[in-house]
């Protein structure tokens, strides 16, 4: 598992708001002080200068440190105004945009995070090359009347001396665990984390990770998180590839191949309820590989809340997940199984 650079509130019961805050009127041009250049430590992961931990633009604030997070949220809670937060590791796309809107939906006051978060990556993974482009993104959160975004340092996150991780639950077994080992339990710690700088009465996560979704649900309710989750669908480009930042990796040929991931576990959703699971999962993947896909780590079908063996006459609800390789592009989709 990839390690960390050297170097809980309670829930309140609010009226919801709806679209939350009118928007300020645009100014000629933002008000920016000493934005940071980004910058890398030796792991790859962002770290920003210390002269200036707080950045005000025209319409969102960016906060560096967990100190001025609580000190500017401070003031909505002692109104017991509704946050939400949207946890990213940037790189924004509209599937991360969709999140954002829901988050808008649920409270008043929307935080989005960027932090590409070094724990969740094996040695061997796109740790370096990850997508990051910090003034792309908060240009897009600008237009889209963000509050405020938490875009920590990796030394804010993982100080000198950090050495406490979270053990993810019986959701994490199998499936990404099996290629990816040390990936939950960086993504259970950073999440949690989060949620104890934040403390948001919502928090929005994509169906598109949809075994990180249900980790992250199970974690919530056995640690007692005064959090509620909001699951957002997936958002697709028009031949149904499934936004990813990591689309970015595709090379043309590559992304033409892509859509038939999505095709291919449709069609398994499609059939899981007459057909042989086993005979349908084999057949899905030898499909991918004659479609073009150079590797298939899984086609899983699934019980849909708890992860574990499908039973398609309980009436509970499915879900068949995927991951396979396009060159050195790594690709997750999954669909659901109506009861």
């Amino acid at each position: 598992m990839a390690q960390p650079p050297k170097k809980t509130a309670r829930k309140r019961t609010a009226k919801l708001s709806g679209t939350g805050l009118k928007a300020e009127k645009k100014k000629a041009a933002a008000d920016v002080v000493e934005k940071p250049a980004k910058s890398h430590t030796a792991k790859g992961t962002q770290s920003a200068p210390r002269t200036s931990d707080k950045i005000k633009t025209s319409n969102v604030e960016i906060i560096r440190t967990v100190a001025d997070l609580r000190q500017a949220t401070a003031p909505w809670r002692r109104k017991a105004e509704p946050i939400a937060l949207v946890p990213t590791m940037g790189a924004l796309h509209a599937g991360h945009i969709s999140l954002v809107q829901a988050a808008k939906r649920a409270a008043k006051h929307t935080i989005v995070s960027i932090f590409v978060n070094p724990t969740q990556f094996a040695p061997n993974e796109d740790l370096d090359r990850y997508p990051r482009d910090e003034d792309g993104d908060v240009g897009r959160l600008r237009e889209n009347e963000v509050d405020m975004v938490w875009a920590p340092p990796a030394e804010e996150m993982y100080p000198e001396g950090y050495s406490t991780y979270v053990s993810a639950g019986s959701t994490a077994n199998g499936l990404e665990t099996d290629f990816r080992p040390h990936f939950f339990q960086g993504v259970a710690t950073i999440v949690l984390k989060l949620l104890n700088q934040v403390a948001p009465d919502y928090v929005t996560f994509g169906e598109k990770d949809y075994q990180q979704l249900c980790v992250v649900r199970q974690m919530v309710r056995d640690l007692n998180v005064p959090t509620e989750i909001i699951a957002v669908p997936t958002v697709r480009e028009k031949d149904g590839l499934a936004l990813s930042s990591r689309n970015a990796y595709l090379a043309p040929r590559e992304r033409e191949v892509a859509p038939h991931l999505h095709r291919t576990i449709y069609e398994v959703a499609d059939a899981a309820k007459t057909g042989n699971l086993g005979v349908l999962r084999a057949d899905a993947a030898m499909k991918l590989l004659s479609l073009g896909f150079n590797k298939v780590d899984y086609v899983e079908i699934r019980d849909a809340e708890t992860l574990g063996t499908f039973d398609p006459s309980s009436g509970r609800p499915g879900r068949v997940l995927a991951a396979a390789w396009l060159g050195r592009t790594r690709l997750i989709d999954n669909v659901s199984i109506s009861p």
